[in-house]
């Protein structure tokens, strides 16, 4: 079970990070960026994967997930903190750097099919082979209060906010800050950034249940992934605690890249520039806080971004 005490409860082990001024503020708006890029791994993951291993068992034989990347590379960092065996699956659309950077923690890692939902299932076949404990990427309670200290750091930071954004895939990131917010500040509107090539969250709040759809290509490969027909928790938690969906097209998503990089001085992944790009579309409040939710990109890729930016700029 998850509830906001389970949320205090993470806040023990979790790293915080800054939440600075933003160069999209305006004279009818301020804007603020919560920097998850700057955790350990580069992501908000490590927050949920230290919560949930704090809890494993003294005589687990080791842990085994699956990941598009950051919740890897999370896990097998905090794993090896407390010396204990990691096995990472992963798809084979996981770019080359989320690849490098997993392996550089000394986890096992397969990479297996073309979808996270196809790695999941290996994933879950070692996990019975090998007798490993499994920890979900998302739907699981101790992952999700994990995520949702964020909310509460939010609102020690900045008691004015009004507008909490967050990036949306499986939901563990905002369905957690969403529990934590709405708990202590119903008020406070919680909003969820999908990325249009793979809406999977948005598609099955529309169906009224978690559906499947095939995973699209995408520059927030983050965002990749299903909900899991069997979803147990970031469903609900999404459905009843997130006050509106946006979704950003892969052309807004690298604009907010091009952006952080040369104007707020960050550099974010596409998954972590989508509430950027949200916020570069959509009016969303008057004091906005952004959560910026990893920055792991492939520099050879942001670059490129970047200068076709730069060269779009020149030639507008």
């Amino acid at each position: 079970m998850i509830d906001a005490s389970s949320i205090d409860r993470a806040r023990e082990v979790v790293t915080s990070t800054p939440l600075v001024p933003s160069a999209l503020s305006a004279p009818e708006r301020e804007v603020r960026l919560k920097l998850e890029n700057l955790q350990p791994t580069g992501a908000f993951k490590v927050r949920g994967a230290a919560n949930r291993l704090r809890d494993l068992a003294p005589d687990a034989r080791g842990v085994v997930t699956v990941s598009t990347g950051n919740h890897g590379r999370a896990v097998a960092h905090v794993a090896r903190e407390l010396g204990v065996r990691a096995v990472v699956c992963i798809s084979r659309r996981v770019p080359a750097n989320k690849v490098a950077a997993l392996e550089a923690t000394g986890a096992e890692v397969h990479v297996v099919g073309d979808s996270q939902d196809e790695a999941e299932v290996f994933a879950r076949h070692i996990a019975a082979e090998e007798r490993l404990e499994l920890i979900h990427p998302f739907d699981d309670p101790s992952v999700i209060a994990g995520q949702g200290t964020i909310g509460v750091e939010l609102l020690e930071r900045w008691p004015a906010v009004d507008t909490v954004v967050a990036p949306l895939s499986g939901g563990g990131l905002l369905g957690g800050i969403a529990l934590a917010v709405k708990s202590a500040r119903p008020d406070v509107r919680v909003v969820g950034v999908s990325a249009a090539q793979t809406p999977v969250m948005v598609d099955s709040l529309a169906a009224g249940h978690p559906i499947e759809r095939a995973e699209q290509p995408t520059v927030a490969d983050s965002l990749l992934g299903g909900v899991g027909l069997a979803n147990r928790y970031t469903f609900a938690l999404v459905r009843d605690l997130v006050d509106e969906h946006v979704v950003v097209g892969e052309a807004e998503i690298e604009r907010a890249m091009a952006w952080a990089y040369l104007e707020e001085g960050q550099t974010l992944e596409g998954a972590g520039a989508a509430t950027l790009a949200a916020a570069m579309r959509y009016p969303l409040g008057r004091r906005i806080a952004l959560v910026a939710s990893g920055g792991n990109v492939d520099p050879d890729r942001l670059a490129h971004i970047v200068a076709r930016h730069r060269a779009s700029q020149v030639t507008a």
